[in-house]
């Protein structure tokens, strides 16, 4: 997708955590279905708060789409846009960037993307990142194609384009066989709505029935919001050609053993979602659960880092019997679209966001149990505020292991330079966030709490998790060719 830009809808002080990029949806066969898309861009607005998009297609009105930066809620609630949108059949798109342009945020960008074919129109929305899209982009551009932004995902457009298969679906087949890395593709013909997932499975996608009508979603909790059944997931290297009559089932890749990103499971999926069979809570609650068996520590209270942190420090409690406890209350009316901070406010930093509930924490020892660390700075803040409202001991407790090595499957990440697992070990972190202890869930930890009871290496790794192992599923093409070296295999 596209790169991070911050002035629109990051507050300042998030940089200490990865952001998805963006959430997928889609309907056909249903009275308004841009409406219930709408309803499942919100669901899915933590995955892409940045920008979303809609397109909808009608056999009056044809295809027609909106885009707009910011909230779901704040644009696509609108009588007045919505009645733009008419149709049984339409998709959408929440998003951050990660990868593209840099520093700036253009309209062009956001997605869905259409092109009109030969053969008729099409809509993509695309959740993940290709690692080949800088070749390919070149590739394109030297034989005519016009790009109209930065996104990675507009090569699928052209490369449609340039298919000579018969139908749209199989065009479709032949553009995503010549890409690389991760996708999670919905898209939309006049008459069909598609599925597709990358063969390793690295992207959510799943499949959901209401009515006469059938959901695509990134996750299952947007299938709640709308009232549909969740009836399965979509295979990895499975592609769903959907119409109101029924549905076919392809798989046009090479297979390959399956890789969803673990990290969904630490952070990005919703707590109320289902993901590989699994309850993203429940996983959650199990990583605390790990985390007090490996890092006990003698102290009072148990605390999350809110509202990520919540399911581990439960887990760490049931398991440690040491008391669950708020002591960090969030600001839920602390939107992205804050005012345009002014230096004043900005060295107010986390606390914008958090506050420390003194008459809890003072003269107690705490655990403070958060999802990830990434470059530190937003855990050294949340550590000066405990100990300035008067705890006496803080103790971090991390539902993730070190994150050394950057994403390239569609989740925005420093450089690696910028990573603090990437230059110090475990006790230097500890120093550098002067806390009493800092304790990271192991490998084995996570693959445990996650469904595999032997650990991570029980055979070949059933997820990705190169963030943490920086072994990668496939290789980052285009990082490679400007210089980024691969970790040698073990």
């Amino acid at each position: 997708m596209l790169s991070k830009t911050e002035p629109f809808l990051a507050h300042p002080f998030d940089h200490n955590k990865l952001k998805e990029e963006c959430g997928i949806f889609g309907m056909i066969g249903v009275t308004d279905a841009a409406n219930f898309v709408a309803l499942g861009l919100h669901a899915l607005q933590h995955r892409g708060q940045e920008a979303g998009g809609i397109v909808a297609y009608d056999k009056d009105a044809g295809f027609n789409n909106a885009r707009r930066f910011g909230y779901v809620r704040d644009n696509f609630t609108k009588a007045s846009l919505m009645e733009t949108l008419p149709g049984r059949n339409a998709i959408g798109h929440v998003r951050y960037s990660t990868s593209g342009s840099k520093g700036h945020t253009a309209i062009r960008d956001v997605q869905p993307f259409f092109g009109e074919f030969a053969l008729g129109g099409c809509a993509i929305a695309h959740n993940g990142n290709l690692t080949n899209a800088n070749s390919l982009r070149t590739e394109l551009i030297s034989r005519g194609s016009i790009f109209q932004s930065s996104s990675d995902s507009e090569c699928i457009i052209h490369l449609i384009a340039r298919s000579f298969q018969n139908t749209l679906p199989e065009r479709l087949k032949d553009a995503l066989r010549r890409v690389e890395g991760a996708f999670s593709v919905v898209a939309m013909t006049r008459s069909k709505l598609i599925g597709v997932r990358d063969p390793l499975g690295v992207r959510p996608l799943v499949l959901g029935k209401i009515g006469d009508g059938w959901a695509l979603s990134s996750e299952t909790c947007a299938l709640d919001i709308i009232g549909a059944e969740y009836v399965r997931e979509v295979n990895p290297g499975e592609m769903v050609i959907l119409t109101e009559n029924g549905i076919d089932s392809s798989y046009p890749f090479e297979k390959a053993a399956a890789r969803p990103c673990i990290f969904e499971y630490v952070y990005f999926s919703r707590p109320d979602s289902i993901v590989g069979g699994q309850s993203i809570y429940e996983t959650r609650r199990r990583i605390g659960v790990e985390l007090a068996r490996e890092s006990p520590v003698d102290a009072d209270l148990v605390c999350p880092v809110p509202d990520s942190g919540t399911p581990a420090a439960i887990g760490y409690s049931q398991e440690s019997g040491i008391p669950y406890a708020m002591g960090i209350i969030r600001n839920q009316y602390m939107g992205r679209t804050f005012i345009e901070p002014t230096e004043q406010i900005r060295n107010m930093g986390v606390r914008l966001k958090l506050n420390v509930n003194r008459a809890l924490v003072k003269g107690k020892r705490l655990i403070l149990v958060d999802d990830s660390v990434v470059r530190g700075t937003t855990s050294r803040k949340i550590k000066e505020m405990i100990l300035d409202a008067g705890a006496k001991e803080v103790h971090f407790r991390i539902a993730s292991p070190p994150t050394a090595w950057p994403c390239f499957y569609g989740v925005d990440t420093p450089r690696r330079e910028k990573l603090l697992a990437a230059t110090m070990t475990e006790d230097e972190m500890c120093k550098h966030l002067s806390v009493a202890s800092l304790k990271f869930v192991s490998l084995d930890g996570l693959y445990r709490a996650c469904g595999v009871a032997e650990g991570r290496d029980a055979g070949a790794p059933a997820y990705c998790d190169a963030c943490f192992s920086g072994a990668y599923p496939v290789a980052p093409s285009d990082m490679i060719h400007d210089g980024f070296e691969v970790k040698a295999a073990e």
